[in-house]
């Protein structure tokens, strides 16, 4: 006999539908985030992959004005957020011609400040997903046992024995288990892709705020402690590759 998923759900009692609901919802809330989660790690990727050959190349030059301004541009771009960050601490000094291993150490700090607040709002709904995951199966077996306790009960109080009795009432109950895992699964899949793909943003985000302050800690030289940046802005005229 063929029985619909349709005609199932009808015939459910009010408990079951609503673990059912529920575990819309549940679905409903994993989805949400599933889609907005890899639409926003897509255009970090995507803009990142334009802003750092720029970036290399203008830091290459000397030229921190137009990397500054070239990472406020990439609003999106972890990476553009981390070093734009991390540049802007710097900025005033270099203007003030100025910048020491102390001032470095502060751009150092302001790196991890933003890794830390990127990587937290990176992070935002993966604990949705993992709710979901791990839940999602006992939602969907709570309705499992209260659907098979309801269909004995109904065996015992009309007196009829066998399978037949209660074949309808324990498929109408397992519905819920198979829909709960329905729900599980995509989200555990999905907590599990997105914690990698953080994880590899985190190593970018590490390895290019390594190597930018590298480029810094380098450019500290000279006497008193001042950097090479201090000899090109005192130039007579302006005339290193960086510029006020």
């Amino acid at each position: 006999m063929n029985v619909s998923l349709l005609a199932l759900f009808r015939s459910m009692g009010g408990f079951a539908k609503g673990i059912v609901f529920v575990l819309a919802i549940m679905s409903v809330l994993s989805l949400t985030v599933m889609v907005g989660k890899w639409w926003r790690l897509r255009k970090a990727q995507r803009e990142t992959r334009k802003f750092a050959p720029e970036f290399s190349q203008f830091l290459e030059e000397d030229n921190l004005n137009e990397a500054i301004r070239l990472a406020e541009g990439y609003k999106q771009s972890h990476v553009a957020r981390v070093l734009g960050g991390a540049l802007g601490e710097v900025k005033p000094l270099l203007q003030d011609g100025s910048v020491t291993v102390s001032d470095i150490n502060s751009a150092e700090r302001a790196v991890e400040r933003n890794m830390m607040i990127i990587l937290s709002e990176l992070k935002r709904g993966l604990a949705i997903l993992a709710t979901v995951g791990a839940t999602a199966p006992f939602v969907g077996l709570l309705g499992t046992t209260m659907g098979i306790v309801n269909a004995f009960t109904g065996m015992a109080q009309s007196g009829a024995g066998g399978m037949g009795a209660i074949s309808a009432g324990v498929a109408e109950a397992l519905i819920t288990t198979a829909f709960g895992l329905l729900v599980a699964i995509p989200a555990v899949w999905a907590f599990n892709y997105f914690t990698t793909k953080i994880d590899n943003l985190s190593v970018e985000m590490t390895y290019t705020s390594k190597e930018m302050i590298d480029y810094l800690i380098k450019g500290v030289a000279g006497e008193f402690g001042r950097s090479r940046f201090t000899r090109e802005f005192n130039t007579a005229g302006g005339a290193g590759p960086i510029s006020q």
